[in-house]
């Protein structure tokens, strides 16, 4: 009989263990799912693993005890990001499973643990959009993309928010078991299949703590005007910058052109308007400073994912 595929769960200070159980309990529904099917080939089974004086120990486990685990999953914390000293006996094992063939994935803040290993330098990953900029500004060398719901570079895969732990349980089991099993697990348990993005949940949330108070003036002077005064020679007088020194420094420390951030905060703004209001979408286009609603229904649909119409049916209050 084939071995089964081994999904090892970390447990490292602050993990959420919420995750930690659901993810168990969707791996083991899948197992036995694949084993009711008849399911030829190697089954799924999952363990817990910690550190004891540095040394990592498999717990809750099914598996037998000399096998080695396909996958290292760092699921999300609960608090403050885990910190640098509590990582590194962490980051050293998973450096070593890594280097052994070992695929590993985050989410949410468990990015922050992935990270402290290195091998994220150079990479675009994902994580929660609440904690991009924190974790950015801890690990300049790597790229932070939190519109996507999941990052796969094959040997590392990333997820976005907290309960993006659904999304990368099942692209899991897609990838064990079969996407037969993994639609149906999926109807079991009442959650949507891959293909939903994070940036139909989020809102945009601006760079605050880049350093430079001139943009930083100007993007508090973009929020209190909802971003309706836009002409480059107001902000970059706001700034008290030149023109071209201004726009420089504004993509340098938000990560975006001026109308590009002009756009998100109007865009947000509608977002509260259609989750939380009747008005039509024409008047909403009106009510956040877009005189054509065909113009803000684009730009609305390629920032969001979703149309206006789209996603006031999701997320209406």
């Amino acid at each position: 009989m084939a071995r089964a595929a081994e999904i090892g769960l970390v447990l490292y200070p602050g993990v959420q263990m919420a995750a930690v159980l659901g993810m168990t309990d969707l791996f083991r529904s899948a197992m036995e799912l694949g084993r009711k099917k008849g399911r030829a080939g190697p089954l799924l089974t999952v363990s817990h693993w910690r550190l004891e004086d540095g040394v990592p120990v498999r717990v809750d486990a099914e598996s037998d005890a000399a096998s080695r685990p396909c996958v290292l999953v760092l699921p999300p914390a609960l608090g403050d990001p885990i910190r640098r000293e509590e990582a590194a006996p962490f980051a050293a094992w998973l450096r070593e499973c890594h280097a052994g063939g070992i695929q590993l994935a985050s989410i949410c803040a468990g990015a922050f643990l992935l990270g402290e290993t290195g091998l994220l330098a150079g990479r675009t990953i994902t994580t929660n959009w609440v904690i991009a900029e924190t974790f950015e500004r801890r690990f300049p060398d790597v790229t932070v993309d939190t519109d996507r719901l999941l990052a796969d570079d094959g040997d590392i895969v990333t997820a976005g928010g907290v309960m993006a732990w659904v999304d990368l349980g099942l692209k899991l089991i897609d990838r064990f078991l079969g996407p037969t099993i993994m639609l149906e697990i999926a109807r079991q348990f009442v959650i949507d299949p891959p293909g939903r993005e994070q940036r139909y949940y989020s809102t945009f949330s601006p760079r605050l703590l880049h350093g430079d108070a001139a943009i930083l003036k100007v993007q508090h002077f973009l929020q209190a005007s909802e971003a309706r005064e836009i002409g480059l020679d107001l902000l970059a007088a706001q700034a008290g910058l030149e023109e071209r020194t201004f726009l420089r420094r504004f993509r340098k420390a938000t990560g975006l052109t001026t109308t590009d951030y002009c756009q998100r905060l109007r865009v947000a703004k509608a977002q509260e308007h259609l989750q939380f209001t009747t008005r039509s979408v024409d008047r909403v286009a009106l009510d956040v400073g877009y005189n054509d609603p065909g113009a803000f229904r684009k730009v609305f649909a390629r920032i969001v994912g979703l149309t206006p119409g789209e996603y006031r049916k999701r997320f209406r209050s």
